[in-house]
């Protein structure tokens, strides 16, 4: 998007992490806002740091809930009188083995994290390209490039989502809608301490040892996550790579896939092993 300034934009999950920092990010970039969470106390919290410039309105979410994002989208053009971007943000960790991960959770996790990108780019999408200009950005993971150990259908989630975008950049060429993949690699977010997380995942961790492993191994803030999303935006890029180890391995992946799930195997057993000791 050659700008953002007047930009009608929807964020899933802005009641924290990188979907809050985006909304203040962006509220600085003078885009009116149409910010939704499933948590009405952290919606509200971000709602108040934006500040009262722009125009803000907030909507109770679940994202996975088809009629839910598709009233989503229909009352934002009712408050806002049209949209301009989406951004597809909500998302949840599940930490588990493939053997061992239940259906329910299967379903649980796809249903946030696929489904609620899926139900938000074909409900914003028609709206979407009434416009000159427009935007659809849909939040995958580092792991959507290069799967880890014990995050079987947090991984399958993100790896989808990726296929699922960059076939929608491909469809929306020639027209006004540009599409973004964003892949983020540690972020300092509260995603750990959300995690469904289950002791058999990794022998080495319980789940505050999990917390204490990604959070002392994060490398970007949700802050900086926010301006690069922004800038990648702003560049129409297909694909954004978020932080130093999203790059590196990205890089790695690209370079050498098989070696690098193994290192990807080793870097994770590594770090429980060191927190364990």
């Amino acid at each position: 998007m050659k700008t953002l300034k007047g930009k009608v934009t929807a964020i899933t999950g802005a009641g924290s992490g990188i979907g809050r920092a985006l909304a203040i990010r962006l509220a600085e970039e003078e885009c009116h806002l149409a910010i939704s969470d499933i948590n009405e106390k952290n919606l509200k919290d971000t709602q108040q740091l934006i500040g009262k410039n722009m125009k803000v309105s907030a909507h109770i979410v679940d994202v996975s809930d088809r009629e839910q994002m598709y009233r989503y989208a229909s009352e934002v053009v009712e408050k806002h009188g049209r949209v301009d971007m989406v951004i597809n943000n909500a998302g949840v960790v599940l930490a588990d083995t493939v053997e061992d991960t239940t259906y329910d959770n299967f379903q649980w996790i796809m249903g946030i994290n696929f489904w609620g990108v899926v139900y938000g780019t074909k409900a914003f999408l028609p709206y979407i390209k009434e416009r000159p200009e427009g935007h659809i950005v849909n939040v995958s993971s580092i792991n959507g490039i290069t799967p880890m150990p014990y995050g079987c259908a947090y991984n399958a989630t993100k790896f989808a989502i990726r296929g699922f975008t960059e076939t929608l950049a491909q469809e929306l060429r020639g027209t006004s809608v540009k599409a973004s993949v964003v892949h983020p690699g540690g972020i300092k977010t509260n995603i750990a301490r959300n995690a469904r997380y289950y002791k058999h995942a990794n022998p080495c961790n319980d789940k505050q040892e999990f917390i204490a492993v990604f959070e002392n191994n994060a490398m970007t803030t949700a802050d900086k996550a926010a301006r690069i999303i922004i800038s990648g935006i702003k560049k129409d890029k297909i694909r954004i790579i978020v932080g130093p180890d999203a790059r590196l391995f990205d890089f790695m992946t690209r370079t050498f896939p098989a070696s690098t799930l193994g290192f990807a195997n080793y870097i994770v057993r590594k770090l429980a092993a060191l927190k364990r000791s």
